[in-house]
Formats: structure tokens, C-alpha cells, sequence
């Protein structure tokens, strides 16, 4: 039951996290891909589970909803299994389940977390007509941006999104949210409050924000800070301390796989898929990463937190307007997607 699970903001920290405008249902022409590394025997069974838990529809390999496959785009073989992106995978599903509750869930699993599985899993999920491409990974941005040009990070009529990290400010920014073509998604951290959302957003401390050392400035970005590509783009909640729900595998002090429960998720790689699932209810009406940049309207402004120190002070700081911590801010319904 709702009831017993760990923490009060469950499926109602997304939901109704994006504000007066509910999400809506996104439509089963809609094909949102989740681009993970190693394997996850139980995928299928696990999201079952999240989904019959807060009345969604099933989405299973029988009905069309969900399809598995490796790097290359086949039902198997699969990787090896790995307890981390195990983890990883649930949050992704089952967010992107949360907010775009008809969309087809598409799960490609890399061989390994490498730039060139990772992108080449990228590629695949294009080829297999995703219209979104999450992506809960970040790395090194030079061993990433040998692949900005290619494997579709640049593709047209799909949008990919990216988490932009957890370590915080003055680490530098990470591929593939550093890329020019891609959504970079930071973090909030949530407080109850007597508003018309029942809470109010900040920065979250770690989230990962800064200047590209190498991607070329987009042109909706107008800030004059920085020359190149500024991470982030838009945010969403984060912080493992306002997290959400996720119905995934855990393991032991051994590090042994244990049965599947009920858990508490933060980080960026929560925000991406929900961000990936905004964009999933818009059914590829709109579709493009500069939409946000033409729809503040439907943002809402972080104006507080910050994620280090820094100068500009935009760099770490959530202000009026654009920053890098939040971006242009979070989802007020999903007009700006």
C-alpha cells in the first residue's frame, strides 16, 4: 500500500510537483528510450510493479509497451548484470513511467558505461525510432566529445536529455550535458511551504553546473558568462533528501544482489528521466532542446540555493532568470517541452 512506502512524495512529488498544469497522459505513439549500461534481468517485473502501485496502465513486451534490447539493438544476449545501473535503470523507468504514463518505454543496455557503448546505445535507440533519449550518465568531456557529432547526440526529430551530475560546482562540467545538442538537466532540492504546490524549490548543493570546455555556445543561450555550451539547461527535483520512490533491486554489505523493494532515489539521475518524460507528453509536437529558451512561461524561476562558489556568480548561484545550478527553471506543466 501507499501507505508504507518510505517517504510522503512518492508519485505526488512529480505530478503535482509540476504545478498547476497536471501532466497529461503523452499518447502510445510516443517512444521514450533510457540508455543504461550492463544488465537487468528483472526490468520488465520491476517496473510492473511501480506502475500497478500508483494505477498506471501496464507497459509490458506483451501489449507493445516495453522493449528491451542490447547495444545492438537485439533481445540478447544481454550484459553481464551490474547492482548500480540496476538501480539506475528503475529510477529511469520508473520516472519516466510517472510523468508520461502512455509513452512506450524503450530499455538499451550498453555493455558498459564506456563513451563508445554508452553512445553507441545512443545511436541504436535513434535508429529504433525513439522520440527521447534519456540519458542518466556523465563523464570525462573530453573522452565524451569525440562522439558530440556523431551516434546521434546531434540527431534530428529526437530530443536527448542529460543528467548533469552530483558532485557539485568546480568539477567541471560533464558530456554528454556539456553538448550543444543535448538537454542538461540540474537538481532542486524541495521544502514544504503554505503555497498553491505545497512546497518551494532551491538549488540542490550538488548539483553539477558550468562552462563546456569544448562545445560551441547554443544560440538560444544568451548568458555572457560564458562562451561556450553553460550547463544546465532546465532542472528538476534532485535531492535524495526530497526524493522519490523507486522500486528497484538492493544489495548487502557483500555487495550481493537482494530481492527488489521499495527505496528512496535522488540525484540528477532522477531529474533527467522526468524531464524526458515531460517532454514524452508533448508527443513530439515540439521537440527541440532550444524549446525551453521560447517557453518561460511554462518555467517556473529558481531563485535561491547554490551549488558552490563561484565567479560570475550565476555560475553556482540560483538567481532571477537564467543560472547554472537550475537553468531556466523547472517544469510549470509541460508547455515548455
Amino acid at each position: 500500500m501507499v501507505a508504507e512506502l518510505p517517504v510522503p512524495l512518492i508519485l505526488y512529488a512529480l505530478r503535482s510537483w509540476l504545478g498547476e498544469k497536471p501532466s497529461g497522459p503523452g499518447s502510445s505513439a510516443t517512444t521514450v528510450a533510457v540508455v543504461e549500461a550492463f544488465g537487468y534481468n528483472n526490468a520488465e517485473a520491476d517496473l510492473a510493479v511501480y506502475r500497478q502501485q500508483f494505477g498506471l496502465p501496464s507497459c509490458t513486451t506483451s501489449n507493445g509497451c516495453f522493449r528491451k534490447v542490447n547495444q545492438l539493438g537485439q533481445a540478447g544476449p544481454y550484459p553481464a548484470q551490474n547492482i548500480s545501473w540496476m538501480q539506475e535503470t528503475a529510477i529511469d523507468l520508473d520516472m519516466v513511467s510517472a510523468i508520461c504514463r502512455n509513452c512506450k518505454l524503450l530499455l538499451i543496455e550498453a555493455n558498459s558505461p564506456l563513451f563508445e557503448d554508452v553512445a553507441a546505445a545512443v545511436q541504436m535507440a535513434a535508429d529504433l525510432g525513439a522520440h527521447v533519449i534519456s540519458n542518466s550518465y556523465g563523464g570525462d568531456e573530453l573522452a565524451g566529445y569525440t562522439y558530440d557529432e556523431s551516434y546521434n547526440y546531434n540527431g534530428e526529430n529526437v530530443v536527448l536529455v542529460a543528467s548533469s551530475g552530483d558532485v557539485g560546482f568546480g568539477q567541471g562540467a560533464q558530456f554528454p550535458s556539456s553538448s550543444e545538442y543535448v538537454v542538461a538537466v540540474g537538481g532542486t532540492t524541495l521544502a514544504t511551504a503554505s503555497t498553491f504546490r505545497g512546497w518551494t524549490e532551491s538549488a540542490w548543493i550538488n548539483t553539477v553546473s558550468g562552462c563546456s570546455q569544448l562545445s560551441t555556445k547554443p544560440t538560444w543561450q544568451h548568458d555572457t558568462g560564458c562562451p561556450t555550451k553553460m550547463v544546465n539547461d532546465v532542472a528538476a527535483v534532485a535531492d535524495p533528501n526530497t526524493g522519490v520512490a523507486v522500486y528497484a533491486p538492493g544489495v548487502d554489505l557483500e555487495g550481493n544482489i537482494l530481492p527488489p523493494g521499495w527505496m528512496v532515489m535522488g540525484g540528477t539521475s532522477v531529474a533527467a528521466p522526468i524531464i524526458s518524460g515531460v517532454y514524452g507528453v508533448n508527443g513530439g509536437t515540439i521537440h527541440s532542446t532550444s524549446d525551453p529558451y521560447s517557453h518561460l512561461s511554462g518555467l517556473f524561476d529558481i531563485k535561491t540555493g547554490l551549488n558552490g562558489f563561484c565567479d560570475p556568480a550565476y555560475f553556482c548561484n540560483a538567481g532571477s532568470g537564467y543560472d547554472g545550478p537550475t537553468g531556466l527553471g523547472t517544469p510549470n506543466g509541460t508547455s515548455a517541452f
